[in-house]
């Protein structure tokens, strides 16, 4: 309850917040979160990136589904707790497909959320996160690690080869829907503190 206490407190000082999760046991602090944002501000943060439920179970094995974290999006639309998903990462000839992002997008557009936070179609791989990617590759979808040696080598940027496209029909989807789609502008939103319109007693 250690996030229940801080939101409280957070409610009681005036303050506002964001939440950054992939759970959908955010449910369970949603009336701290309404009253945050009925009083000043409350964002939820969530991130999204297989539209494919099967997929999701083995890409994000212990995490809330797509579909139980859309249905949080959609809460909090119910609500009028603004939203921002992170659409990270695309795996290069896993889930970087047209069929996937035009799922997540549609999950995105329905919850009417404010903003998608994407820097590119991609993944990025630090040494040891690598052996650690690739030993995965190994147990789930044999043979790509191969396929992934062979097109990045040690490259710390993985781009997917539908990046171009992919970010095309992004931005496209995002902008006939109003989403914000810069991350910097979504940042931007993220750090805005409405002031406090209550006066404050000189006594």
């Amino acid at each position: 309850m250690l996030t229940r206490e801080c939101l409280q407190l957070i409610y009681n000082y005036g303050f506002g917040a964001t939440v950054l999760t992939k759970s959908d046991r955010i449910m369970r602090d949603i009336d701290l979160l309404d009253n945050i944002n009925r009083k000043t501000k409350a964002v939820v943060q969530m991130t999204l990136t297989t539209y494919d439920e099967r997929l999701c179970k083995i890409i994000e094995p212990n995490v809330s589904s797509t579909k139980e974290r859309f249905e949080v999006l959609m809460a909090c639309r119910e609500r009028g707790i603004p939203t921002v998903v992170w659409l990270s990462p695309l795996l290069p000839f896993i889930n970087d497909s047209r069929e996937n992002l035009l799922g997540i997008l549609d999950y995105c557009v329905k919850a009417e959320v404010k903003g998608i936070i994407c820097f590119g179609m991609g993944l990025t791989l630090r040494e040891g996160d690598r052996e650690y990617y690739y030993a995965c590759l190994d147990k789930y979808f044999p043979g790509l690690k191969e396929k992934y040696i062979k097109t990045y080598g040690n490259a710390y940027e993985l781009n997917s080869p539908n990046n171009k496209e992919l970010m095309m029909i992004f931005k496209d989807v995002c902008r006939k829907n109003n989403i914000m789609a810069d991350p910097d502008e979504c940042f931007a939103y993220l750090r805005d503190f409405p002031l406090c319109h209550e006066q404050l007693s000189l006594i």
